[in-house]
């Protein structure tokens, strides 16, 4: 399709790409590049950032907010911001946390931060991809997300969340039921009302459809941004297990700010030489993933030409929407009377990782990582017999 065209397609399910990387590695120009291209093939695309660091803004020049703002044709961009979504989704949670602070003696502003958890902005964050995603409104997403550490944490919330929603809020909201009438008596201490047990439930439930959307690989895939330095490829390694872990798909890698074969000044040569040691750690290390090469621009990649032709030079003939990795991060297999489960874990240490075995649950220690899976009842009735590492692959064993 032409530039600017814009496709009026609802029936075909919206594409989100996620792009992330160790901060500073260049994956906003790479997540605003892209989108650029998919708008520029006649795709209704949005562009958004995760990263508090507010840098999609000045990747195209322009001032973002909490709305969809337009960049050109078939292209808008949003700089997502959690303080426009605290009435809605945590406002009710928020006024209790705030009432117990200031019951515990807390003072007033002390309590109005503490009521603010860690990790709020990576919530709402969550909520705002499903929403776009749903809403027919757009054919591709694009997510800038936060640096590395910050986005698995972000990932990974639908399933910690679930845990408790699914083991201890039930119960919780039991007991306070049963006892509120008599604590009212005896305390002056705020006791948490239907409200805030229906608020909890509500992000629950939204936290639910984003994992079911961000883990459909036909749908959602996450893009690895890296450079040729040995710490960043360490990171990124690391990132891929730990997405793994959780059930999210990589389907490339982006090896971005390559010295061009054009540079030959010999004060460069050393330099190069390490940048082609890098990259081909990077080629070995990730396969089967494809890596794309992106080379070290000779200008700042600001406003929409030079994001262009960036994208241009990543991209190719390579349509940027396309699912560019197949593969499946868990399995299972029957090998004669054994079911084998396995899990896919990129560059896992054997030493990091730690496997249990608790009621239905298999649960899975990757470094600081956890993940319980829930496992299907042909599994429930099995006995693990064996785990081991087989090249990337947890295998662990049923009989």
């Amino acid at each position: 399709m032409g530039r600017g065209v814009i496709r009026a397609v609802a029936s075909v399910p919206c594409r989100v790409l996620l792009f992330t990387g160790k901060g500073g590695v260049g994956k906003t120009s790479v997540a605003a590049s892209t989108a650029l291209r998919c708008a520029d093939s006649g795709l209704r695309t949005l562009v958004l950032s995760t990263d508090s660091a507010h840098s999609l803004g000045d990747m195209f020049d322009a001032s973002l907010d909490g709305q969809p703002r337009p960049i050109c044709p078939g292209l808008w961009a949003q700089q997502l911001d959690a303080t426009e979504r605290l009435e809605d989704a945590w406002g009710d949670i928020q006024d209790y946390l705030r009432d117990l602070f200031g019951w515990a003696g807390v003072e007033t502003v002390e309590a109005e931060e503490l009521s603010m958890l860690p990790g709020l902005e990576e919530i709402f964050a969550l909520a705002d991809i499903k929403g776009h995603a749903d809403s027919e409104q757009w054919d591709v997403v694009v997510v800038d997300c936060a640096p590395t550490a910050e986005t698995i944490r972000l990932l990974s919330l639908p399933d910690v969340l679930a845990w408790y929603m699914d083991r201890v809020f039930p119960v919780e909201r039991r007991v306070v039921q049963t006892i509120r009438p008599l604590l009212r008596h005896l305390t002056t201490m705020p006791v948490a009302e239907d409200g805030v047990f229906d608020a909890a439930h509500r992000l629950y439930v939204g936290l639910e459809g984003v994992r079911t959307l961000l883990t459909d690989g036909g749908r959602s895939t996450i893009r690895l941004v890296v450079n040729p330095e040995k710490v960043v490829i360490a990171e990124a390694r690391r990132t891929a297990t730990y997405l793994s872990l959780f059930g999210y798909r990589v389907d490339a890698v982006v090896a971005n700010r390559l010295l061009p074969d054009a540079v030959t000044d010999p004060w460069f040569k050393s330099w190069k030489e390490a940048h082609a040691e890098h990259l081909a750690a990077i080629e070995a290390g990730f396969a089967p993933l494809p890596v794309l090469r992106a080379e070290l621009a000779t200008e700042e990649l600001i406003g929409v030409d030079r994001l262009r032709a960036f994208a241009e030079a990543l991209y190719g003939d390579i349509d940027p929407t396309g699912i560019l990795h197949q593969g499946e991060p868990l399995k299972i297999e029957a090998r004669d009377d054994v079911l084998v489960l396995r899990l896919a874990l990129p560059f896992a240490d054997r030493d990091d990782l730690d496997v249990g075995r608790r009621d239905g649950e298999l649960l899975v220690r990757v470094g600081p990582h956890r993940r319980a899976i829930m496992l299907p009842d042909s599994l429930r009735r099995r006995q693990v017999v064996d785990a081991t590492m087989v090249a990337s692959w947890l295998e662990v064993s049923f009989a």
